[in-house]
């Protein structure tokens, strides 16, 4: 039994149950895809969830406001994601009618979709023998044909996306698809793979090697850059604080935040003043006072945030305020989200 064959027969006796699957529908493909990109299946599952309850449909989705939708996204991060999925809803809708196009080719001209989405859609909904390659199939691929080539160089992703399409079974490429993508994910772990009762063992240059552990292999990413945020969190006698939207193509773009001030190292309440001053001259400043004595480090891909929460009471009424009463209506950080919590739990 060649690879592919052994592929189907373990996806046919292991697979998951997922709501998606149940479904040949673009729309909910491309939404289980684009959630779980980067995201494990048992964190994305409540979110494609709740937005197949908030927006049944394409045309739902495209009709909703940004804020609706980042909401709804909160605590997934990579917020690019939601917007990329938020414009291309309102692309098919206009442009192609409320309906999916039908072929890879067509399906990479919608914004945020790449390679591996336009093959998983045209696969699995439209039964177009394209490959799929996400960094489950690398590493089975890597590992079964021991492949040391770093997956995310120019030269590693031309030739495991050609040694893909090789191996993939035409005949039955939405399941066969499905199914690498599965064994990646339950067989052919990351960290312990289950090995011994693998039906690709006899045939597994890594196991065989012994370079489980090696496989596959990956470029190391550039420097973490480290920076220092400070968030103010205003609360005045009427219990309302300020909230500020992100704009620019930074982190986080469209969500809010408590006004910040970045500085270049750690911080004290005496040398924060003179910035804040700077910010909100007209501010009467009642108390200050810092709640996380130990800075909150929030990771992300090439950054780390050395975060601070500083509770800064006022004596006069703020303006533009937001209540604390519905702050949490408004889509945030997770890391803001989970401060907010906190605060209300023991301030409120």
């Amino acid at each position: 039994m060649d690879f592919s064959k052994k592929i189907l027969q373990w996806y046919q006796g292991n697979k998951r149950e997922l709501p998606w699957r149940q479904s040949t529908d673009p729309y909910k493909i491309w939404l289980s895809e684009v959630m779980l990109q980067q995201t494990r299946v048992a964190q994305g599952l409540p979110y494609y969830e709740k937005f197949v309850e908030a927006f049944p449909s394409v045309q739902d989705l495209a009709t909703a406001s940004e804020e609706k939708v980042l909401k709804l996204w909160q605590g997934l991060g990579y917020y690019s994601r939601a917007r990329n999925m938020h414009a291309t809803a309102k692309m098919v809708v206009t442009k192609y009618k409320g309906s999916f196009p039908n072929t890879y080719h067509e399906l990479l001209r919608l914004k945020g979709v790449g390679d591996y989405t336009a093959s998983a859609i045209a696969s699995i909904c439209f039964d177009e023998p394209e490959p799929v390659v996400d960094g489950n199939v690398y590493r089975v691929l890597s590992r079964y044909f021991g492949v040391d080539i770093p997956i995310n160089s120019t030269k590693g992703v031309k030739y495991f996306k050609e040694l893909a399409r090789k191996v993939m079974d035409r005949e039955n490429i939405r399941d066969y698809n499905q199914g690498i993508m599965e064994f990646g994910a339950i067989q052919c772990a990351p960290k312990k793979p289950y090995c011994l009762l693998c039906p690709l063992k006899d045939g597994c240059e890594a196991l065989n090697g012994n370079r489980i552990q090696e496989l596959p292999v990956k470029l190391k990413k550039g420097k973490i850059r480290e920076r220092f945020f400070n968030y103010l969190v205003f609360v005045d006698k009427k219990n309302n604080t300020k909230l500020e939207q992100r704009k620019g193509k930074g982190i986080w773009q469209g969500l809010f935040q408590f006004p910040l001030i970045e500085t270049e190292e750690f911080v004290t309440e005496k040398q924060l003043k003179p910035a804040i001053a700077e910010q909100f001259p007209n501010l009467d400043i009642e108390s200050m006072r810092l709640y996380n004595q130990e800075a909150i480090v929030h990771k992300l891909s090439h950054q780390h945030l050395q975060t601070r929460f500083w509770i800064v009471e006022v004596k006069s009424s703020l303006t533009t305020t937001v209540s604390w009463l519905n702050i949490e209506d408004f889509p945030v950080p997770i890391l803001i989200a989970n401060f907010i919590k906190s605060f209300k739990n023991h301030y409120f």
